[in-house]
């Protein structure tokens, strides 16, 4: 017969099996290698984080090569705070000291005398007790005395709405979003260090104050990314609740990274219309993403697949087969990929060029298709079909070897969901809509803010301020 008998089974006894009780052995056995799969998962082989790993974990790789101790090392130039200008408005003081005698024969020296050598000069940083600036508008009310009429002054324009200004709120919002202190903690330190009543309720106002002011720069920073042909795509869970439902729903915050800027959207659904929401429904470019199946709606060749989950994949299959055809299969599969990142590493660090790159690549990519023939033969449950997936998407495993500006990892689009995996771990999710909103516009800002070294607190500073006074947000993407 044609159906292969599981492994410990003869084939006459096989054969002689009812069907029915062959296909519950045969599902029973999926289940088991299934279990046992996930039984061996752990950060290295899977996209579990490392602190979900079990005591039964390979340790993780050290970070620095054996034989160095942890910290600078030798020849390191160190980073140190530059010396300021004495004519500086930072520097509010400057106390000369002069030696009273001489070190060697401790005779008096005069500090009238001029200096031998220049002065050695060192600057102490520090900050003083800091006290709110209050501001008060008084709106006089005045009568008309023609027609005995009041009229009150109305606010100057840019006048703050609430009964903080535009340093304070923008501070505030600072504290939560990007170091994701919540609303109690925000609250407390902007009363104990900065002296600034202010309640938890105020937090959210405050909040809600700051997504207002962030979305026309969202929306900027949208265009931009529907803008860019080389776009990093990931997303991970997000809880949401909304008025009229029973405890949180599931959603998905997605991210979309490009070189110049990073979008976030949080989505009710892991599917294409989240795709359509943040890089519109007539993009073209190349995606570098996972094997989710949600990107197969772009073309092939205008996709990169990522190596690192790649690995992370054979890994798992190296780890669960302790011996036999799928454990080989695995281990020459994970000699090429070292392969591939030893000649990425090599033409990132400017010692190979394109040319020798590709040149490199063409055995590795022939030696790779091989393997991923002879995975469809290897007597397993899961490493035909996965061979079979990967032969499908073969154009999409080299797409950076062939084009310009793609990286062989999604490591970007990963780097930047994790401050919002943090977040998600404190605040458990948003509760409205809008709460959605100000995160994906302060997860946004935040990040871009960065990849454009921008100062995060000036801008959203400045943000208020353009809201406040009706006037044009200021830009966050500098354009040639």
């Amino acid at each position: 017969m044609d159906e292969q008998p599981p492994l410990g089974i003869a084939p006459d006894d096989w054969e002689a099996t009812p069907p029915a009780v062959r296909a519950v052995i045969v599902a029973l056995l999926v289940r088991i290698a299934d279990l046992e799969a996930r039984l061996h998962q752990h950060s290295q082989n899977s996209s579990k984080p490392p602190s979900s790993d079990p005591p039964s974990a390979p340790p993780r790789p050290a970070r620095t090569p054996r034989g160095r101790q942890s910290g600078g090392q030798p020849g390191h130039p160190g980073h140190h705070r530059p010396l300021l200008p004495p004519d500086d408005d930072r520097v509010k003081q400057i106390v000369p000291l002069s030696p009273a005698q001489c070190r060697h024969c401790q005779a008096l020296l005069d500090p009238v005398l001029p200096d031998a050598r220049p002065p050695e000069r060192r600057q102490v940083w520090d900050i003083p007790p800091i006290q709110p600036e209050v501001t008060e508008y008084q709106l006089r009310a005045l009568q008309c005395p023609d027609c005995a009429a009041i009229t009150r002054a109305t606010p100057p324009a840019g006048m703050p709405p609430g009964g903080y200004g535009a340093h304070a709120t923008a501070l505030a919002a600072f504290l939560h979003g990007r170091f994701r202190l919540s609303d109690h903690e925000t609250a407390a330190v902007m009363q104990a260090a900065f002296g600034l009543p202010m309640s938890e309720g105020t937090v959210t106002a405050v909040e809600v104050t700051m997504s207002a002011a962030l979305a026309p720069v969202y929306q900027e920073i949208q265009t931009s990314v529907q803008q860019h042909t080389r776009v990093n795509l990931d997303e991970t869970s997000w809880k949401q609740g909304s008025a009229g439902t029973v405890g949180p729903r599931k959603g998905w915050l997605w991210v979309a990274v490009t070189q110049v800027c990073t979008l976030f959207l949080i989505w009710g659904k892991r599917n294409g219309a989240a795709l359509d929401a943040m890089l519109g429904t007539s993009w073209r470019g190349i995606i570098t993403s996972d094997r989710w199946r949600v990107y197969e709606r772009f073309l092939v060749a205008a996709r990169q697949l990522c190596w690192a989950h790649l690995k992370r994949d054979l890994t798992a299959f190296f780890d669960y087969a302790r011996d036999g055809p799928v454990r080989d299969w695995s281990a020459r599969a994970l000699i090429q990929v070292e392969l591939i990142f030893v000649l990425w590493h090599g033409y990132r660090a400017g010692e190979l060029d394109r040319a020798a790159l590709q040149h490199g690549m063409a055995a590795i990519q022939r030696a790779f298709h091989t393997l991923l023939e002879d995975g469809t033969r290897v007597p397993d449950a899961k490493v035909p079909s996965f061979s079979r997936a990967l032969l499908r998407l073969e154009a999409a495993l080299w797409t950076f070897v062939r084009e310009e500006g793609v990286e062989p990892t999604n490591n970007a689009a990963e780097r930047a969901l994790r401050p919002a995996v943090l977040w998600r771990k404190g605040c458990f999710g948003t509760q409205s809509d809008g709460g959605s909103r100000y995160v994906e516009r302060m997860l946004t800002v935040i990040a871009t803010c960065t990849q454009q070294d921008r100062h995060l607190l000036s801008f959203l500073t400045k943000s208020l301020e353009a809201h406040w006074a009706g006037t044009p947000p200021p830009r966050l993407i500098q354009t040639p």
